[in-house]
């Protein structure tokens, strides 16, 4: 059965051999410096405004975790959106109603690090891709920690820093190729604030990144980025005890005939015939296809951290199972799998840090209808569906207007689960 790339459609060239990679990342690009506060970067016919600035809200994007019994939940907390409460708000939420202590923010907004302050929740931040150029210069890279991380600490516990989002995938040779290299020069200004050992310093992937993928023992990586690219990476990775990111989404490889499979339910499986291993899930087969491919690189000791992946509650019509309820089912089973210690058939008795797609609807993103409905909660903070994050009270007052069960039965786990850990905050 094919495996799902991950959310977005792969776009990265194709090459046969490592060589055709190299060449193609030591293909020329022109560069023009403005005189104002930009740098104007042109590159074969396309061109690009790339402005220092702070934070960036297009494509802003913010996550949260919810810290499991034996792993870690979190939740993407998009901003695509014209109808979202303030971050004062949201902050207050997340810390008076739900049992969620860390977030994510696919930015670097002053506003919302302002609000997380004095919370205790820790913080991730984010660099957006087309500041990814200005970090291979340490003096940019200095000046992005001074003006984003250091007006922010200590009161507000930023613990990662997060270079661009599927970057291989946008296929743009100069992002692609200075990745790696602004990833070490951001470390290095971290270092010389002494920040090193309180934060990390990832890139998440989609699964576009697999040449193979199906059967799971398969997987590797795609020719050419596995030596030039993704080695150097890994390397980084290793030294600085971070984690390997992707974005698997079951979702976007289903189909009416695959749903029980991606839903975490009950199905005859899938056989791998060169493990012998049988797969009754589509994450499970997503995840070890990218194991297998880190194996093929002798790096099968970098934590996998699952940076975004999630099931919308309402799409156009005719989509199979997009509706509350197998949002609600998904995303349930989901934490339930992650955080008990099963883990996948390629790696047993793991967890698995976890970003559930996404905190709010949001209306003003691009694409099909189920783009703008992957929210857990609507904007006046009222649940889409329950999943078992609030606090009791909150979930008690929401309960009778939003799904909670799984065919008629009510899934008990979850919520046994959070209890425990409730129980051992308290200690």
């Amino acid at each position: 059965m094919p495996i799902s790339k991950g959310k977005h459609l792969p776009q990265v060239p194709f090459f046969s051999q490592a060589a055709d990679m190299q060449t193609y990342l030591q293909q020329p690009a022109t560069t023009k410096c403005s005189n104002g506060e930009g740098l104007l970067l042109t590159l074969s016919s396309s061109a690009w405004r790339i402005a220092f600035r702070p934070y960036t809200n297009s494509h802003s994007r913010t996550s949260l975790f919810v810290i499991g019994v034996e792993g870690t939940i979190g939740i993407n907390y998009g901003t695509v959106a014209d109808n979202l409460p303030p971050p004062v708000q949201v902050a207050r939420f997340l810390l008076e109603s739900t049992f969620i202590s860390r977030v994510r923010l696919f930015d670097a907004n002053p506003e919302i690090l302002k609000a997380f302050a004095r919370t205790g929740i820790a913080v991730t931040v984010n660099v957006p891709n087309d500041l990814i150029p200005h970090l291979l210069k340490l003096s940019f890279a200095r000046q992005w920690v001074e003006y984003n991380v250091l007006p922010h600490v200590p009161a507000t516990n930023i613990v990662r820093i997060l270079v661009g989002n599927e970057v291989i995938s946008t296929a743009n040779k100069l992002l692609i190729g200075s990745l790696v290299p602004a990833m070490e020069t951001l470390h290095a200004a971290i270092v010389e604030r002494s920040l090193d050992r309180l934060i990390q310093i990832s890139t998440p992937h989609s699964l576009g990144i697999l040449a193979s993928s199906s059967p799971p023992s398969t997987g590797k990586f795609r020719p050419g980025y596995d030596i030039h690219i993704l080695k150097p990476l890994l390397d980084f990775l290793r030294a600085t005890n971070s984690p390997f990111m992707i974005n698997p989404y079951p979702f976007f490889g289903s189909s009416e005939n695959t749903l029980d499979y991606a839903l975490f339910r009950p199905n005859p499986g899938v056989f791998d015939e060169n493990t012998r291993l049988t797969y009754t899930n589509m994450l499970d087969a997503q995840l070890d296809a990218v194991y297998s491919a880190l194996k093929l690189l002798d790096f099968e000791d970098i934590e996998i951290v699952i940076a975004e992946t999630g099931w919308p509650s309402k799409g156009d019509p005719g989509q199979a199972g997009v509706d509350a309820e197998s949002a609600a089912e998904y995303n349930r089973k989901l934490m339930q799998h992650v955080m008990s210690g099963v883990g996948t058939p390629l790696m047993p008795h793991r967890t698995f840090e976890t970003y559930i797609f996404a905190l709010f609807n949001e209306d003003l993103k691009p694409g099909p209808a189920c783009e703008r409905n992957f929210g857990l909660f609507k904007p006046n903070m009222t649940p889409v569906y329950d999943i078992g994050i609030l606090r009791p009270t909150v979930a008690n007052a929401a309960n009778a207007a939003v799904p909670v069960t799984d065919h008629g039965h009510t899934n008990s786990r979850t919520y046994l689960l959070i209890l425990v850990y409730v129980c051992l905050m308290c200690l």
